[in-house]
């Protein structure tokens, strides 16, 4: 691989005897995939294990394995039903690095396409939230489409500026993910355009924004609160020198992250400043099997409350009384929250946040569509829910003919009545609407394999 003169000095002067092995790396260490399992499915991780054997673990995610994506695809139905999601490991390390509780109110700043929200909101429970954010709309909806995969139900998708979630949301979250826009410099060997544009200046404008970037955060983060702070660059100014920043413009402190003792150090010397910087964490890929990363655990020192008010509990409409009709002939669970109608999407909103205001892709749980009086499930729904909160059911193994026909678009023989959640295994996989004898086809156009 051919790289930039002034990268390569840099790199040198950072390394130093240990700079032969990074070049070495550059061109010669495999490229690894990484599959996460989705924890918020009830026995997911033996499942995929029992489908596609033992896999070797990413060291610093629980949760993260190694995989062969030619053996395990993308159109795979567990991929399909959310039981893992494709990420490359070092980006695992982000909300690894946070231990987040399951009634945390959690941002992710920068989120699409939603390694990290989906890692995140797995651990979320009926009390917490996570709100993802994508500044660019056509990445902020494959960040909702993502999540919906996922099964996520306390998590609203938005599509703001870092500043307007800022002046909305003032000390509201106790925990806040930065994974920064950046030079890309650890994904050189993923990414080849990113050497075509890169240049001290770029690493230089990355830092600037990335700041910034921070300042809108520091202002939405609880007092003792939490920012993971991640990039993909090896690049100080966008790196120690960033934390320099914060350390010296906030009442923070640099805490060890979880779990990724295993990595190398950040050092105080590549900060310009006196601080350490020992309790940062990088990846490079001629010592970790992964893509070069930085990872730094700020903790907020400071003692102020949330200035946000909650949003006003709101009547029950008609789009309301004809999904809990629905959920009482179809479903065996009956769903907590508050209902909003935008358009002709009906959602189950988180109760603890106002989005008055907001631009919002996704505003919690989008329950299906409401129209003339009738109600048709979403693809989220049914992906939000377990088999048994179903009535009718229509179970296929993964590799069965019936299954790929339905994957298709195809219809299926049933012997049920009404809307059925097919299943994968028993994990819910989409929606079919059964009537003599046929299961009439609901499976999302956009996830259809091709014949």
């Amino acid at each position: 691989m051919r790289l930039p003169e002034k990268f390569e000095d840099r790199m040198k002067k950072m390394l130093g005897d240990e700079y032969d092995d990074f070049i070495k790396s550059m061109d010669e260490t495999p490229i690894f995939t990484g599959i996460r399992i989705n924890t918020s499915k009830v026995g997911a991780k033996d499942a995929v294990i029992k489908e596609f054997g033992e896999l070797q673990n990413v060291p610093w995610c629980n949760n993260g394995f190694y995989a062969d994506k030619s053996k395990i695809s993308g159109n795979h139905p567990y991929h399909l039903a959310g039981l893992f999601y494709f990420q490359e490991p070092s980006a695992m390390s982000t909300v690894s690095a946070l231990n987040i509780e399951s009634d945390d109110y959690v941002l992710d700043l920068c989120a699409a396409p939603g390694g990290k929200a989906t890692q995140a909101g797995a651990f979320i429970g009926k009390n917490g939230l996570l709100v993802a954010n994508e500044i660019v709309k056509n990445r902020a909806n494959i960040l909702s489409d993502n999540i919906d995969r996922f099964g996520l139900t306390n998590a609203v998708v938005t599509n703001e500026t870092p500043q307007r979630l800022a002046e909305k949301y003032v000390h509201f979250f106790d925990k806040i993910i930065v994974d920064a826009p950046c030079s890309g410099e650890g994904m050189f060997r993923k990414e080849p355009q990113a050497v075509n544009e890169w240049s001290v200046e770029h690493t230089v404008s990355c830092g600037v924004r990335q700041k910034h970037i921070l300042d809108c955060a520091m202002k939405m983060l609880k007092g003792g609160g939490y920012i993971v702070y991640s990039t993909c660059t090896f690049a100080p100014e966008e790196n120690e020198q960033v934390c320099a920043y914060m350390l010296e413009n906030y009442n923070m402190e640099l805490v060890e992250p979880n779990n990724l003792d295993m990595l190398s150090k950040g050092r105080g010397e590549w900060s310009n400043s006196d601080y350490d910087m020992s309790k940062t964490r990088r990846i490079f890929p001629h010592k970790n099997n992964g893509e070069g990363h930085f990872v730094a655990l700020f903790h907020s020192l400071d003692n102020y409350e949330s200035e946000v008010s909650k949003p006003k509990k709101t009547n029950m409409t008609d789009a309301e009384k004809v999904y809990r009709q629905f959920e009482k002939e179809f479903l065996n669970t009956e769903l907590d929250g508050e209902f909003c109608l935008f358009r002709e999407q009906l959602y189950l909103k988180p109760k603890c946040i106002d989005v008055d205001k907001i631009k919002v892709v996704r505003n919690g749980l989008n329950l299906g569509i409401y129209r003339k009086n009738r109600f048709e499930p979403s693809y989220a729904l049914c992906l939000a829910l377990k088999k048994e909160d179903f009535k009718n059911t229509v179970d296929f193994e993964c590799d069965s003919e019936e299954l790929k026909k339905y994957l298709m678009g195809n219809t299926v023989e049933c012997d049920k009545k009404g809307w059925c959640a097919v299943t994968v295994n028993g994990y819910p996989i989409g929606w079919g609407k059964a009537s003599n004898g046929i299961l009439k086809n609901h499976f999302p156009k956009y996830l259809r394999l091709k014949r």
